[in-house]
């Protein structure tokens, strides 16, 4: 019989502590197992269930159930407008809605009853079978709907566990949305298979964060910026073991002021929901700042030049990052040309990042190939490279660089930054004095917020779209 995914659902636990905390909630083992079971057996036949993924308990029952059935989980945001949601149920086929009553939804529906017990009599499913479908944000068109099967997502957890040394006397800590792969599968699947209790806080709050007293916290950079605007509430992770960031680049300046008021220097990661998390830094390895560290257990990477030609990791040459790993998703459901598209023939996945590795296997992730690769008198320019240089400026907050469509220069740089910097002539002056002059913004734009998605990553194609007006 398969190892079972949630495998300490399954095993003995200390039964005084709640295995999940939802806000004001909590749930044990027995009563998780039970609730769930219940949810198994109503969805029992069902070739795919769509899950209204509110921050709440009755979400983590509903796909605890879908897991337990073998019934393929599609978690939908709960702020989804009418037009991404009819998407979302129509692309995936799900037959039936679990959550609260909604006017567009007209599957057959019911909520969760977290007192409900019933008892599990089914074998743990096949492995290869999928088990949840996340839909990605659509940059390029309307949401595609990753396929992740229920090896991948045990390969990511255990590489992560390792990587970390999580295991189940930590007390996990976040509040990211459910219905994506860092609040999802690493921040309750994961604690479900480790062991950890988790607590989430509903919100990332500062003062939430301080008060749940964990050992492991995770969250997005927007969360670590302002914990680090929260000096009290910093100082109040100093007992933690590991801060985890991800989801974006944290910027330098947040990762330095955060070592400095919890005495811990942050673990910083990547991945994507294609491929779940392929690179870390380790709990017991080097923390460098702007650099996401080396692959993780099961994992391989590389990076390809705009000829297809492969680049030896010296640490200075951009490429275009692929990646192989055990973890790797299935295809996008009902589109075989965009998994085509994404994949390679030898089974690696084109990430669409831009990256340097140097000789150590570090990488730092320079941004997406489709809007971070700047090319500009003649020269490849990594964006991030500039919006680090840019943050490392007193007076900026905030910074997003682009490329503008240029006659004379084919792209011309574009800062976009939210502080007060004084002087714009300065402020490019200071990024020309720290990189190449020609990697310096010909232009600032001060404004008072960067459009950014609910994990914090900023919407560049917005920006463009607004400068090119």
């Amino acid at each position: 019989m398969p190892a079972s995914l949630l495998t300490a659902l399954h095993a003995e636990q200390d039964t005084a502590r709640p295995m999940i905390t939802v806000g004001e909630k909590s749930i044990h083992q027995e009563e998780l197992l039970g609730a769930a079971a219940t949810v198994a057996r109503r969805i029992a036949g069902a070739s795919r269930v769509a899950v209204d993924a509110r921050a709440d308990l009755h979400t983590v029952i509903a796909v605890v159930g879908c897991l337990l059935a073998g019934v393929p989980a599609v978690p939908i945001p709960p702020d989804s407008g009418s037009m991404e949601l009819n998407h979302l149920l129509t692309d995936s086929a799900a037959e039936l809605w679990i959550g609260p009553p909604c006017p567009d939804v007209s599957l057959p529906a019911f909520e969760v009853n977290p007192d409900e017990r019933s008892s599990l009599d089914s074998s743990e499913p096949d492995p290869r079978t999928p088990a949840l479908i996340i839909y990605t944000s659509g940059t390029t068109g309307p949401p595609k709907g990753v396929v992740l099967s229920r090896r991948a997502i045990a390969a990511g957890l255990d590489g992560l566990a390792a990587a970390w040394q999580w295991n189940a006397d930590d007390l996990l800590v976040h509040g990211l949305p459910l219905y994506h792969v860092h609040g999802l599968v690493l921040g309750v699947l994961g604690a479900l298979r480790v062991g950890s209790p988790l607590v989430h806080t509903i919100r990332p709050k500062p003062a939430s964060y301080a008060s749940a007293r964990g050992s492991l916290y995770f969250g997005v950079p927007t969360v670590w910026s302002r914990v680090c605007t929260d000096p009290d509430s910093a100082r109040a992770l100093r007992k933690a073991r590991l801060l985890v960031s991800g989801s974006a680049p944290l910027p330098v300046p947040v990762f330095d002021t955060l070592t400095a008021l919890t005495g811990n220097a942050p673990i910083e990661r990547y991945g994507m929901t294609e491929t779940m998390i392929t690179l870390s830094t380790r709990f017991d390895g080097e923390r460098r700042p702007g650099w996401v560290g080396q692959p993780i257990a099961g994992v391989r990477s590389r990076l390809r030049s705009e000829t297809d030609e492969l680049i030896a990791p010296d640490g200075e040459t951009l490429g275009r990052l692929e990646v192989t790993t055990e973890a790797l998703f299935d295809g996008y459901l009902n589109n075989p040309p965009m998994t085509a598209e994404v994949m390679t023939s030898d089974g690696w996945c084109k990430t669409g990042d831009v990256a340097v590795i140097d000789a150590d296997g570090f990488h730092k992730i320079v941004g997406r190939e489709s809007v971070d690769m700047i090319k500009s008198g003649g020269y490849r320019i990594g964006a991030g490279e500039v919006e680090l240089a840019l943050l490392a400026h007193p007076g900026i907050q905030e910074a997003a660089v682009i490329g503008v469509p240029d006659t004379d220069l084919g792209q011309r740089i574009v800062a976009y930054v939210v502080g007060d910097p004084g002087d714009l002539q300065s402020v490019i002056d200071f990024v020309a004095g720290s990189l190449s002059m020609h990697k310096r913004p010909r232009e600032i734009r001060i404004v008072d917020s960067l459009p950014r998605n609910a994990m914090g990553k900023v919407q560049k194609k917005m920006l463009l779209a607004e400068a090119m007006r």
